[in-house]
C-alpha cells in the first residue's frame, strides 16, 4: 500500500508520520520534501518502507500533486496531509472498507467518532451549501466534501488521465468518484490542530473550484434533480385536475 503524503511550508518534518505508520504502508511518497527524488527504506511498525521524496510542488495552486499519485506503486493509495492535522494511525480504517468491496473511502468529520479542532463557521456555512448541491446533483448523501484524507485502488488514478504538473483538491477528487460511479464509503476522522498552527484556507476560492468540479463533472440527469420541484407538482395538477 503506498501513502502519498503532500508536505507544504511551514509543516514540521515528516518524521513524526513516519513514525505512527502501520504495517500496512510499504510505501511512502513525500511530495515537496527535499531531499528531491531520494530514496531511503526503513523500518516501522511490523515491516519495511520504502520512502520517495518528489519536489518541488506549487501549493498556491491546489491540495493534491498530481506527481505523487503517479508515484506511487501500491495497488492501494492513501492520501493524507503532513501538518499533523491526520493521524496515519485512522489509516487501517480506511483499508477496512475498501478489503470490504468499497472503491473510494474517504475520512469525514461530521459523522459519528468524527471531528475538527479548526473548522471556522465561514467554512460550514459554505461546505453546507455545497453539500446540499452535490446531493441534488449526484443523489448521494455524504457528509464531508473536501477533507483530504481518503484512500482508493490504483485504478482510479488511471482513471482520472493526471499530469504530473496537475493539482487537485481533495473534494474534486471525490467528485470524479462520483462521476464514475464508484462505490464510496466515509468513515470518522478526527481532525487535530495542525503542527504549523490553525489552517488559513482561501474559503471562496476553494468553494468556487469545488462548486465548478461538481458542475462540471455532474451526471446527465443532474439537471432534473436541480429543477424546481413545483414544475412537477404542476405537472401533476394537470394530469388530476381538481
Amino acid at each position: 500500500m503506498s501513502l502519498v503524503v503532500p508536505v507544504r511550508p511551514g509543516d514540521r518534518d515528516p518524521g513524526w508520520l513516519l513514525a505512527q505508520l502501520p504495517a500496512d504502508v510499504h510505501e511512502v511518497i513525500l511530495v515537496g520534501y527535499a531531499p528531491d527524488g531520494q530514496r531511503a527504506t526503513g523500518e516501522h511498525a511490523g515491516g519495511s518502507v520504502t520512502v520517495r521524496g518528489l519536489g518541488p510542488w506549487d501549493c498556491e495552486a491546489g491540495d493534491i500533486p498530481h506527481a505523487g499519485l503517479i508515484a506511487a506503486t501500491g495497488d492501494l493509495i492513501v492520501l493524507m496531509g503532513a501538518d499533523g492535522s491526520m493521524s496515519p494511525q485512522e489509516i487501517p480504517h480506511y483499508l477496512h472498507y475498501l478489503d470490504s468491496g468499497y472503491d473510494f473511502v474517504k475520512g469525514s468529520r461530521f459523522i459519528a467518532g468524527g471531528g475538527s479542532a479548526d473548522y471556522p463557521l465561514l467554512r460550514r456555512a459554505g461546505h453546507g451549501a455545497l453539500l446540499r448541491v452535490a446531493r441534488r446533483l449526484y443523489g448521494q448523501r455524504l457528509t464531508d466534501l473536501w477533507y483530504g484524507f481518503c484512500a482508493f485502488r490504483r485504478g482510479f488514478v488511471d482513471l482520472l488521465e493526471l499530469r504530473e504538473d496537475g493539482v487537485e483538491l481533495g473534494a474534486e477528487l471525490v467528485t470524479h468518484a462520483l462521476h464514475y460511479g464508484l462505490r464510496i464509503a466515509e468513515v470518522p476522522s478526527l481532525e487535530r490542530p495542525g503542527r504549523h498552527g490553525p489552517s488559513h484556507p482561501r474559503t471562496v476560492r476553494d468553494g468556487a473550484r469545488i462548486l465548478g468540479g461538481l458542475l462540471d463533472e455532474r451526471p446527465h440527469n443532474a439537471l432534473l434533480r436541480l429543477a424546481p420541484r413545483t414544475r412537477r407538482e404542476k405537472r401533476a395538477e394537470g394530469a388530476h385536475p381538481a
